[in-house]
């Protein structure tokens, strides 16, 4: 049988922390501590995975979004208008 493995949510990447936060808000985190990812169905996994690359690309969306605003101001303040 497999050793368990603690779990030290301060200290794991951004990308896992999105993954158990889905987890927590989807009713999944307690089986996932307790037992481990591998305890999840496929249509679990894949709803966590699902939403993750939703938000992944929302928030390059947001970000693309937020550079174009900011290039677009700097051209605009960056323009010595004509006299």
């Amino acid at each position: 049988m497999k050793k368990k493995k603690e779990i030290d949510l301060t200290k794991i990447k951004p990308e896992e922390m999105m993954k158990y936060e889905i987890a927590k808000e989807l009713g999944l985190f307690d089986r996932v501590l307790s037992d481990g990812w591998g305890a999840l169905s496929a249509k679990e996994t894949g709803r966590i995975g699902g939403i993750m690359t939703r938000r992944r690309r929302d928030a390059a969306k947001k970000e693309e979004e937020l550079k174009n605003s900011t290039e677009k101001e700097t051209q605009t303040s960056s323009e010595v208008p004509i006299l």
